[in-house]
């Protein structure tokens, strides 16, 4: 049984997850705000849990298992994102004496964030294309930002200076267009209750 109501609250938080998506790229890579950028990483995960619930009783009836793994994939990244956010968010606000430059402990390099955020489109990506019950072109998109997500953080892992190429380039087309891209896509599509 689907609920028109979550459907469209969903809708809102896929839109919404795109546009603080971009407003984090903003904040992380143009204004250097660590203040800002930790917000809406916290609030971009918790937005996104709603968005993969609603993925997932979509997908549901292609293949249930598959879908129940997205969700679970998804939505542990999307709290990953939300508790690396928080993280750093009370950092922000009262820095303590000394923070180390360690990995997050949670949020490895951005395992989460972008490592499982990768594997979970990528495995929601092909149900899109093989289910029907979204626009087939989204899960197209999907697999580019599944692919992307996971160069990331590859490149977060072995590169580590955000500023190398390798790097910056990926997330600027992940950040800027590709991510924001497909949430509001899939945004504007939960909202109006539409099928492929």
């Amino acid at each position: 049984m689907k609920s028109t109501s979550f459907e469209r609250f969903a809708g809102l938080c896929a839109i919404l997850t795109g546009l603080i998506g971009f407003l984090y790229s903003v904040a992380f890579v143009i204004l250097q705000n660590n203040l800002l950028s930790a917000l809406f990483l916290m609030v971009g995960g918790l937005l996104t849990t709603a968005v993969m619930t609603a993925i997932y009783n979509h997908l549901r009836e292609t293949d249930a298992a598959f879908a129940l793994w997205a969700l679970m994939l998804g939505f542990a990244s999307a709290a990953g994102a939300a508790i690396h956010g928080a993280y750093d968010l009370a950092n922000a606000i009262n820095p303590p004496p000394s923070i180390p430059d360690l990995p997050n402990a949670i949020d490895a390099r951005g395992f989460l964030t972008f490592g499982l955020a990768g594997m979970a489109l990528f495995v929601i990506s092909w149900l899109i294309r093989h289910g029907g019950r979204l626009p087939r072109g989204l899960g197209t998109l999907g697999y580019l930002l599944a692919i992307l997500l996971v160069i990331v953080y590859l490149g977060r892992l072995i590169v580590l200076a955000p500023t190398n190429p390798v790097l910056l380039v990926p997330a600027a087309l992940t950040g800027f267009i590709v991510n924001p891209l497909w949430y509001v896509w899939l945004g504007l599509t939960l909202w109006r209750g539409q099928q492929a």
